[in-house]
């Protein structure tokens, strides 16, 4: 196993890596909202900080040699289902829409720092 990490994304802020390479696989921790200049939350619209998120994965994929094509699962955790819609049309603009990955959405009672959207993803280095 060998630990990714990119100071283009925001640091852990627990006992955790960015992502984690085995094999030809990246396990990367979920991402939510954060600048990674400033490490504050970006509060804005639900697209804003979905990009944001997306954003911060995109660096963590590129330190592991990999790219949004090379994401085979992802997982999106919101704290309002009722942003579904929104968070989707902006997720739908990083993935292949011939051979998107597979994904679960599920609704939680609560993210870090406060977050309304966290996304974590599984990628096969090319």
């Amino acid at each position: 196993m060998q630990a990714i990490s990119t100071k283009d994304a925001p640091a852990a802020i627990g006992p955790y890596s960015q992502a984690i390479r085995s094999g030809d696989l990246v396990f990367l921790s979920g991402q939510v909202p954060l600048d990674p200049a400033t490490g504050e939350l970006v509060s804005a619209t639900i697209e804003v900080e979905t990009e944001r998120v997306l954003d911060n994965l995109a660096a963590v994929l590129a330190a592991a040699g990999c790219a949004f094509e090379n994401v085979v699962k992802t997982t999106i955790y919101l704290t309002d289902l009722g942003d579904f819609q929104a968070v989707n049309a902006t997720y739908a603009k990083r993935f292949d829409e011939k051979a998107p990955p597979a994904r679960a959405t599920v609704q939680v009672s609560a993210l870090p720092k406060g977050a309304r959207v966290e996304i974590d993803a599984i990628a096969r280095r090319p």
